[in-house]
Order: structure tokens, then C-alpha cells, then sequence
């Protein structure tokens, strides 16, 4: 018997997520140890020195389970964003809220919608579910609101949003979006995952999480992996109604959360200092390489992110040219974008080894 056959019709069609190459595998690969990883959208800083302590003390108690509940991190969640507890759900990264969230949502004969050069996790998800995902062509390599509002029927029951996007970078003004919810049924659930939230300027920021009283169908979804250096550790929360909390908790796996990433997460939201200094470092940084394309002639994207996108022809062989040089970005071909490299914005040094990387690759083409 084919073991094909009794998969889930959504899962056969469906290929796993391509991360960023991960520096051992290139190392294994080309034998090369002097490597540099701007594929991922890390935290270039490394960890915070209050998640440092906080993982060291949580350490010795590793033989017992997590808090399912998360207690103190949802408490320090709700004092920051001005909600109750009973109104976060944690996430083993926002990856995991999302897909809660479809699971709680969304089913075969349900549609998603969601921008065509989007996370590409809400097409996998819906996919796997085997509901039917309307990918709405994008505006100026961003999100056309009204081109997805127009596309709801009385099927959709989920719009994602990404704000700013990955990988594009672009960034939806907030009056734009909360236009846009005030005309969606409240029978469609509406996510804004705001993975890079913390990368806008606050100038243009929006308390999002303050909406919620008023859509009761939004979802605010964020992540420890990016500004505030967990990535390893894996945890990011929604912020929602009570109501639609308590939906996405019956279905979240108990213990998602370990103790380390609990402890961490909780204790790095005190340290205002780390995270000013990888916001202006991330500034500084972008400014650069905006320069430097500008000098290259190579068109990019403006991004808001910690990332930039820019277009570069034949990607996948200056992908690899890179690679040859002991430099890691990010080939975006599965988002509908062959031409274009996501690169992430690192340490000065780092990106100065990339931007001599890059001379070196475009001067033998």
C-alpha cells in the first residue's frame, strides 16, 4: 500500500518550509568555518543580558514541566499592552499562534486570504487544512487592501496581514488598516502579524492591541525571534478578545512554551536598553545598504523590517556565488520573487563582509 494515499489531501501537495541555510550545513558542504549568516532575520547582537541571567537561574529546575499557562509572561504581556492575561495566548513562535489559529478557524471549505508575496507559512497552512487560499496580487510589492477586501465571500474565514511584510519589507499606514477592518464582516478573522512590530518607528506605529475592543475578529500577533533575540528559543503571543482567547487555548498544545524561552521572554522585555541598541544598530545599518544599492544601480525594496530585498537577476546563481564566499542570504523564489535576495541587516561587520562579497560576485557576472 502506498502510505500516499492516506495522507490528508492538503499534505500531499504541500513541500516543507525552506529556512535559511544554517551556517553547519554550509560549513559541511564547502568546508568553509569564516561564514556569515544574513539569511534569517535574526537579532545580530546575541542575547540580552537579563535573558542570559534569567535562562541561567531557570536552568536547574529543567526536570519539571513549564507554567502551561505562562502566568508571569502573560501578566508582563498585559501590563505592557494594556489588556488582561485572559487575553494573551503564548506560541512556540508566532509560527505556532498561527497555526493555532487556522486550526481553531479555518477548514476545508473555508478561503484565506492573504498577499501574494506574503509569509509563505499562510499559504503552507492553508494548504495542509485543504481550504482554498485567494493570494491577492500585491501593490507596489505591498498588500492591496482594497483589492483583498473586494475578494471576500461567504467563505472566507481568515485575512492575513503582515505589517510590516516579510519579505518585501513594506509597511501599511495605520489608518489604512483600521479602515480596512472596519469594513470586514465580523465573521471573518482577520490576523496582523506584527512580527517586525517592534522595527516601526514610533512615530508610525499604532497601539494595534488597543483595536481589540472594537474588532472583536482581530488578531495581533507578535514574536520574541526578531528585536528581542529569541529566535532559538521559539515564543510569540496573539493579542485578542477574551473571547477568542479562550478558542485558541482549548486548541494550543499544552506546555508549548518552555521553561527557558518562558523565563527569557519574560526578563528580556525589561531590557529597554538591549532593545534600543539593536533598533538603532538595525537603522544605522539599513541607511547602508541603501547606499550601497544606490551605488550598485540595484533596485530594491524600502523596507521597514530588519531585512532588505533587492533584485539582482539570476538570484538562485547569485545566491550560490555568495554562498561560494562564505555569505548566507535569503533566495526568495518560493515567494514568487526569483529574481530578488532577501538579505538581513547584521552587524556593521558583517555587512561590510557582505557588501565585499557582493562587489566581488557582480564583478564576474
Amino acid at each position: 500500500m502506498d502510505i500516499k494515499t492516506l495522507a490528508n489531501r492538503g499534505v500531499l501537495g504541500l513541500h516543507p518550509y525552506q529556512p535559511g541555510k544554517p551556517v553547519e550545513e554550509l560549513e559541511r558542504e564547502l568546508g568553509i568555518t569564516d561564514i556569515v549568516k544574513l539569511a534569517s532575520n535574526e537579532n545580530p547582537l546575541g542575547l540580552s543580558p537579563k535573558a542570559k541571567q534569567a535562562i541561567g537561574d531557570a536552568v536547574s529546575d529543567l526536570t519539571r514541566y513549564p507554567d502551561a499557562n505562562g502566568f508571569y509572561l502573560k501578566q508582563k504581556l498585559a501590563e505592557r499592552w494594556s489588556v488582561t492575561p485572559e487575553q494573551v495566548t503564548l506560541g512556540n513562535g508566532s509560527n505556532e499562534v498561527l497555526e493555532i489559529l487556522f486550526r481553531t478557524f479555518v477548514s476545508p471549505d473555508s478561503e484565506v486570504i492573504f498577499d501574494k508575496h506574503a509569509f509563505i507559512v499562510y499559504a503552507l497552512l492553508t494548504q495542509s487544512i485543504g481550504a482554498t487560499a485567494v493570494a491577492i496580487p500585491s501593490k507596489e510589492w505591498g498588500h492591496d487592501l482594497d483589492a483583498m477586501l473586494a475578494a471576500i465571500t461567504d467563505k472566507t474565514r481568515l485575512v492575513c496581514i503582515a505589517n510590516p511584510n516579510n519579505p518585501t519589507g513594506t509597511f501599511l499606514q495605520p489608518e489604512a488598516i483600521e479602515a480596512f477592518l472596519a469594513k470586514v464582516p465580523e465573521s471573518v478573522m482577520v490576523v496582523l502579524d506584527e512580527a517586525y512590530f517592534e522595527y516601526v518607528d514610533a512615530e508610525q506605529r499604532a497601539d494595534t492591541h488597543l483595536w481589540l475592543s472594537r474588532f472583536p475578529n482581530l488578531i495581533v500577533s507578535r514574536t520574541f525571534s526578531k528585536a528581542y533575540g529569541l529566535a532559538g528559543l521559539r515564543v510569540g503571543y496573539a493579542l485578542t478578545s477574551v473571547e477568542m482567547a479562550d478558542l485558541l487555548n482549548r486548541v494550543r498544545e499544552p506546555f508549548n512554551c518552555n521553561s527557558l524561552a518562558l523565563a527569557a521572554a519574560t526578563a528580556v522585555l525589561d531590557d529597554e536598553v538591549y532593545l534600543a541598541e539593536g533598533i538603532a544598530l538595525n537603522k544605522a545599518e539599513m541607511a547602508r545598504f541603501e547606499a550601497y544599492f544606490d551605488e550598485r544601480k540595484l533596485p530594491y525594496i524600502p523596507s521597514v523590517g530588519n531585512f532588505i530585498t533587492v533584485e539582482v537577476g539570476e538570484a538562485g546563481a547569485i545566491y550560490e556565488a555568495l554562498l561560494r564566499q562564505g555569505v548566507i542570504v535569503r533566495p526568495i523564489a518560493g515567494y514568487g520573487m526569483p529574481n530578488h535576495l532577501r538579505v538581513s541587516i547584521g552587524t556593521a561587520e558583517e555587512n561590510t563582509r557582505f557588501m565585499a562579497a557582493m562587489d566581488v560576485v557582480l564583478a564576474e557576472r
